[in-house]
């Protein structure tokens, strides 16, 4: 049997426009995790923090792109 916390299930993987709770405002560890990623790819400017929980998800898998991380 697999171990959901370490080969998570697709439900795991779920789209954040499809979260119900994407709609509301983005964590604090979100927006600091963020902020961090906006500079370390050399845009701070991306970052906004009025953003969604959703939103903000979307942008931190772009970050992590722009910065290089994992």
């Amino acid at each position: 049997m697999s171990n959901p916390k370490t080969e998570p299930t697709d439900n795991a993987k779920k789209d954040p426009d499809e979260w119900l709770s994407g709609d509301d405002p983005m964590t604090g560890a979100q927006a600091s995790y963020l902020k961090t990623l906006c500079e370390q790819a050399g845009t701070p400017e991306a970052f906004n923090d009025s953003l969604t929980k959703a939103e903000a998800s979307k942008l931190i898998d772009e970050m992590r792109g722009k910065a290089g991380v994992g």
